[in-house]
């Protein structure tokens, strides 16, 4: 058996006794090749089984492929795994297990307790049980260098002994001798923290990928032998910030440092000249993590909860006094703890800072957020996206400005057009009958309705576009062509994208070039360069004189000299990061914003924020924040690779997929949009990262639709009786015949088992019950399913707003006032009630029926009507068939509230309507 220190040539026998399509990441593999190891040197120390050739083979093949992996973690070291070998060469299988299970322990989460108590990652020696009494946080430092085996081992000795005990955190370094190897390990190490980079490095990788390269996307360095050594190393710095744009990264180099700084400073954080900074480079990497750790409205509101305070303000709960002097209300304190009552105030002294106007912590708090979520300035918001969207919305839209609304999106996104006075024209998303849901707006959509506009000469009347990116259902957008396309057409058009559910789409390599602060940035460059002037003239000229309905389905590509980058974002930070609920974000990257914009929304933000903040939420979104910048990426692809783990294992259940399906892209993405063909989420990352570079819309694994029709339940049903009440599952979204689950940051492994033997006791229950139903229940059954799998109605499109509340009545252009609609049915006698077949009677006399109200199915959750849209025939027949049992705006006894026919009358009267 070779060792790890030992070169391999072929990979082949490694990797032949690993199920890799059984695996969705590298952290996953690791972890089960050492239980794997573990459990082979317990059945071989076993007195009788130590000859057992299949045990000693499957042994053997294990730790080949540690051999292959663990060079690109600084834990469990080389040196470890060298003594591993020895101990399987030796026959000493029981002290192999016993560090194989140690190593095991490390791996799932408990690696800085288990290194420290090795007395570092690269002590071979383990006692068993032993455990460490340092908890300062554990990272590693990934050096880009060639060393030889004696320069690797002095780096590692320099390393120990610059390490002080005063030192707020401990690290260990990493090795990759290529620029191939660097980039490999920060896509699979996300303990890596900062890069140090020398000029002495390959291109292409020694080691045996053969593993590797099916479970990451291979790394393409195409032409970088050619590039001179700046241009290598800068090369290879863009590279890695784009892996990872949350790394710190320092140059270290023997020749003039002075000239390497002047050349590439503004790719590295800092410039080191070769063995007389390693103490400053030392402290340096310390001081670059913990300036991510800071937190600094949390840092200041722990201070002012540990100062004694007289409170001589409006809340009694500050300090917990009200609470803890009271006999009938301490139970409170018991339950909530003192701290969060220490930590309340209605004063912004003691350094705590004024959200509504942040000079101290809470601007620095948001700063450094912006610098995280790479966006231009971020805003903290305590009450909810809701909130932020009509933030954006007010200081963006004046009213009489068209904005184009995806109609699945958000309520507080056509009640902000409501509040905005804007003329609001809808946007339909495909269809997906057959789950009672929407997808996405297709950009050939988004395209033509631009391109009416223009040529109906109001182009400089349409203001803003709002999608939702991804959708509840985890339908995402290709972001970066949506807006290049549609600047192209509108080159100052603002972008609003609602990214609730997507604020951890930030710090994964794949999720993030589809978030809309990465593309902004990504076209800010792109469009600034002197290849992409070129690009849009030879595009141009190709596409003179096509004529619009043929420009649809064309690339088009904004004029540079006109183009404005005027994106905004809102997230729930509580809904996927850790964050108190109700605690959003708003990000900005507007070239309009600063002197034209800011105003604006400052005077929207403070109409729509509490002069009353919760502190707790605030601090919680420094908190998350502090969290994702040092490990959201682990916590990301750990939550990518459960809900992949997920779908494998409902998908390869002969039980389970009989009665549940989760659906894929193939089911919720029509085939035109995904050019990359049938992609399976199942077929793990590197088939993910196909798809995401290459189809119109994508479908995010973390969002689990499974389709249960076969149950015979219903969405509701199964939702409450079965997942909620009986295994005190909870989930957020159902339709007629799907429940939504979701994987986050916090999903552990045992969450996920724990689900799977859910549905599996489901199912069984399923099997059960058919077995002893009789011949009458049967055919019952038989109808529910058919009912749930078969009979699906048709999701209406959105009708038309009615003339009287049209700009362009009978025209091109559709957008509606929906405000004066909106307002209007305040007045009673401006409406009545109508049940169905009245409505039915009236749109077959040829008399139009408008309604007055939002209506909107819970679910699935979209306006089927907006206040001024016309009813129809479509609209009628899927609520019909609906049997949801919460509908907002509509009372079953009363019937829809429509406006009378005098009503739309007079308004279109007024109007100047015909």
């Amino acid at each position: 058996m070779t060792s790890s220190s030992e070169a391999r040539a072929d990979g082949s026998h490694a990797a032949a006794g690993i199920d890799l399509p059984a695996y969705n990441s590298i952290g996953q593999l690791r972890s089960d090749i050492w239980w794997h190891i573990a459990d082979a040197a317990r059945r071989l120390a076993a007195p009788g089984h130590s000859a057992e050739t299949d045990v000693l083979r499957a042994l053997e093949r294990d730790l080949d492929a540690t051999d292959l992996l663990e060079p690109y973690f600084s834990y469990p070291g080389e040196r470890l795994l060298n003594h591993a070998h020895r101990l399987a060469e030796t026959g000493q299988y029981a002290d192999l297990g016993r560090l194989a299970e140690t190593v095991g322990r490390g791996l799932v989460g408990a690696a800085s307790l288990v290194a420290a108590s090795l007395g570092g990652p690269n002590r071979p020696e383990v006692a068993a049980g032993e455990r460490a009494a340092d908890h300062r946080p554990y990272f590693d430092v990934l050096v880009v260098a060639d060393l030889t085996a004696g320069e690797e081992q002095r780096l590692r000795e320099e390393v120990v002994a610059v390490r002080r005990a005063r030192d707020e955190s401990i690290y260990d370094v990493v090795v990759a001798p290529s620029a191939e190897d660097a980039l490999l390990a920060v896509l699979i190490n996300p303990r890596i923290q900062a890069v140090v980079v020398r000029s002495d490095l390959r291109t292409c990788s020694a080691r045996d990928r053969s593993l590797l390269g099916q479970l990451v996307s291979t790394v393409d360095l195409a032409g970088f032998d050619r590039l001179d050594t700046a241009a290598r190393v800068s090369t290879l710095a863009c590279e890695l910030r784009s892996l990872r744009p949350e790394l710190d990264l320092y140059l270290v180099d023997n020749a003039s440092i002075e000239l390497l700084a002047a050349q590439l400073g503004r790719h590295f954080d800092s410039v080191f000249l070769q063995q007389e900074d390693v103490l400053d480079l030392h402290l340096t990497i310390l001081r670059g993590v913990a300036r991510r750790q800071r937190t600094p409205f949390f840092s200041a509101l722990t201070d002012y909860a540990r100062k004694p305070t007289g409170v001589f303000h409006a809340m009694p709960i500050s300090r917990g006094n009200s609470v803890v002097n009271s006999q009938w209300i301490a139970d409170m304190g018991e339950f909530y703890g003192l701290n969060i009552f220490l930590a309340e105030t209605s004063s912004t002294a003691g350094g705590l800072d004024s959200l509504l106007e942040p000079h101290g912590p809470i601007r620095e708090a948001q700063e450094l957020a912006a610098r995280a979520f790479g966006a231009r300035r971020t805003y903290f918001v305590t009450n909810g996206t809701s909130t932020a969207n009509k933030i954006v919305t007010q200081a963006v839209v004046a009213p009489g400005d068209v904005v184009l609304v995806d109609r699945n999106c958000h309520k507080s996104h056509h009640y902000a057009q409501v509040q905005a006075g804007s003329r609001v024209t809808y946007l339909d998303s495909y269809p997906l009958d057959e789950y009672a849901m929407y997808g996405a707006v297709p950009l050939a959509d988004i395209k033509r309705i631009l391109l009416t506009y223009r040529a109906a000469g109001r182009l400089d009347q349409v203001r803003m576009i709002t999608l939702t990116n991804c959708t509840f259902d985890g339908v995402v957008y290709d972001v970066e062509r949506v807006m290049t396309e549609c600047l192209a057409i509108k080159p100052d058009l603002v972008f609003l994208w609602d990214e609730a559910w997507f604020a951890f789409a930030r710090f994964h390599p794949i999720y993030r070039r589809r978030t809309a602060m990465e593309v902004a940035a990504t076209l800010a460059r792109r469009f600034a360069t002197p290849e992409y002037r070129d690009e849009f003239r030879r595009r141009s000229a190709e596409l003179a004189g096509v004529p619009d309905d043929d420009l649809v389905h064309e690339r088009l590509l904004p004029d540079p000299d006109r183009v404005r980058i005027r994106v905004y974002a809102t997230q729930s930070t509580h809904k996927t990061l850790t964050a108190l609920r109700q605690g959003s974000m708003i990000h900005v990257f507007d070239d309009d914003f600063d002197g034209r914009t800011e105003g604006a929304f400052l005077e929207a933000y403070m109409t729509h924020t509490s002069t009353s903040p919760n502190y707790q939420i605030l601090a919680s979104l420094d908190v998350g924040r502090r969290q994702v910048e040092l490990e959201g990426f682990e916590l990301v692809a750990r939550q990518v690779e459960l809900a992949m783990t997920l779908r494998d294992r409902i998908a390869q259940d002969p039980l389970l997929s009989k009665y549940f399906r989760v659906l894929g892209s193939a089911e919720l993405i029509p085939d035109r949009y995904r050019a990359g063909g049938p992609c399976p989420l199942y077929a793990g990352p590197v088939a993910m990262d196909r798809a995401w570079q290459s189809d119109e819309f994508v479908l995010d694994p973390c969002r689990l639709t499974l389709e249960i029709g076969a149950t015979g339940f219903d969405g509701d049903t199964f939702k409450h009786e079965q997942l909620m009440d009986r295994w005190g599952i909870q989930v957020n979204k159902t339709t007629r015949n799907t429940v939504l689950a979701m994987t986050n940051i916090g999903t552990t492994r045992t969450a996920v088992a724990y689900l799977l033997r859910a549905l599996v006791g489901i199912a069984e229950d399923l099997e059960a019950r058919a077995g002893h139903r009789g011949p009458a229940a049967e055919p019952e059954f038989e109808r529910r399913v058919r009912a749930l799998t078969h009979d699906h109605a048709p999701l209406p499109d959105f009708s038309r707003f009615q003339d009287a509340f049209r700009t362009d009545p009978g025209g091109a252009t559709p957008d509606g006032d929906m405000r004066t609609a909106y307002y209007l049915a305040y007045d009673n006698d401006c409406c009545e009630h109508l049940s169905t077949d009245r409505i039915r009677e009236r749109l077959a006399a040829g008399q139009p029926v408008v309604s007055a109200t939002f209506v909107t199915p819970y679910p699935p959750g979209f306006p089927v009507l907006v206040p001024g849209q016309e009813f129809s025939t479509d609209i009628l027949d899927f609520m019909d068939a609906l049997d949801t049992k919460e509908i907002h705006g509509l009372d079953p006894s009363q019937g829809y509230r429509v406006f009378t026919a005098a009503t739309l009358a007079a308004v279109g009267a007024d109007a100047g309507t015909p």
